[in-house]
């Protein structure tokens, strides 16, 4: 509707707004000291919707103070102004301003039997991921959603890195190394059967349960043995990963896979070094025309402690963007959710610790292909 007009609330609103909450809610409602609290704070964004001088709807958005997360309190519209599309202009506002606010992803809750609005929200690209049980004042249900509303906008001459997702829940590390080289060189082999030829030269043997994962070493001979110019920062110096596993037997199977890797590397021109690798020489290497493929813990995704490989696209000032190849279909998740993540550069450096004690960090960088 283009003569609706959406703003941020004032003092001026707080009786209308009031009339309206309590005309569309009989429980939960938001109270008139709450919506005055909520226009006063700095960080939170209360909106309305206002035709000729009537209030028609409000969406209010909290904006997390410890995260890149906003979140949707509560969204109403009034009952006589609705399927004119106030509710997509108040959601869509809001999205604006937390965007501008650098958050990545809006969440929020709907009562499960609140179909109009479910319908709405998944028009707009918002996906299910949970349920809140006993929600609500009744005890009715939530349905939590959320979207992704930051995209990386391309600026400078970084490469474009495009993206490959793993087909197996072993394969981050090949998926990942793929997208940096086929960035570097648009003729490199992207498929599942280039996939499952870099693990098989690059595999721990062991990692955790199941097939094991693929280690820096054996990513960086990978693309050395491809023709890339590659650079490995790897803080440890021994054998990796032997806390993942208990059987000394496979212990002793790691260490001879580490020692096959060094001898390896000592005979290529793989530069290897046990430094750490920084932001700033992350940001250096990008912006030489190389990529970085970095080993992650997943905790600050998932809560799950996993050793991970993800692609690093491109950086700014706030963030580090990813390319992380794994697509949780299960959960909803699609190939855009996972291509130029943003994420915030101090978050980032604690994923990129991988362990307790002495945390490993890892990270292969890839160079253009090699001339000669």
């Amino acid at each position: 509707m283009a003569d609706v007009l959406i703003r941020p609330a004032t003092l001026a609103d707080l009786d209308r707004l009031t009339t309206l909450e309590n005309q569309l809610f009989a429980i939960d409602r938001i109270s008139r000291r709450s919506f005055r609290r909520f226009i006063s704070m700095p960080r939170d964004c209360l909106l309305v919707a206002e035709q000729q001088g009537a209030l028609l709807g409000y969406c209010l958005v909290f904006m997390h103070a410890a995260t890149r997360l906003a979140r949707i309190y509560s969204i109403g519209v009034d009952p006589k102004a609705r399927g004119q599309g106030i509710g997509e202009l108040l959601l869509k506002e809001a999205e604006a301003v937390a965007r501008k606010a650098g958050r990545i992803v809006m969440r929020l809750e709907v009562r499960k039997d609140n179909t109009a609005a479910i319908r709405l929200y998944q028009r707009l690209g918002y996906r299910q991921f949970g349920t809140y049980n006993d929600y609500y004042e009744d005890h009715s249900d939530a349905l939590r959603f959320e979207r992704r509303i930051l995209f990386y906008e391309k600026s400078g001459d970084y490469p474009s890195v495009p993206y490959y997702p793993q087909t197996t829940e072993f394969t981050c590390g090949p998926a990942a190394l793929m997208m940096a080289m086929v960035a570097l060189s648009p003729d490199s082999e992207l498929s599942p059967l280039e996939e499952l030829r870099i693990w098989r030269e690059a595999t721990t043997i062991f990692m955790l349960a199941g097939h094991g994962g693929c280690g820096p070493h054996g990513l960086a001979l990978a693309a050395w043995h491809r023709g890339f110019e590659v650079s490995a920062f790897i803080s440890h110096s021994g054998p990796l990963f032997q806390q993942t596993v208990r059987d000394e037997n496979k212990k002793r199977v790691l260490e001879l896979v580490h020692e096959g890797f060094i001898h390896d590397i000592e005979q290529s021109g793989v530069h290897l070094s046990h430094d750490s690798l920084t932001l700033q020489q992350m940001q250096q290497a990008l912006s030489a025309g190389k990529i970085p493929v970095i080993l992650i813990s997943t905790w600050q995704l998932n809560q799950s402690r996993v050793p991970h490989w993800v692609t690093v696209t491109a950086m700014d000032d706030r963030f580090v963007y990813l390319n992380d190849p794994e697509v949780d279909v299960a959960e909803g998740e699609t190939v855009s959710d996972k291509q130029y993540v943003p994420v915030d550069r101090q978050i980032f450096e604690r994923m990129q610790r991988y362990g307790s004690n002495t945390p490993l960090k890892a990270a292969v960088i890839v160079g253009p292909r090699r001339t000669g």
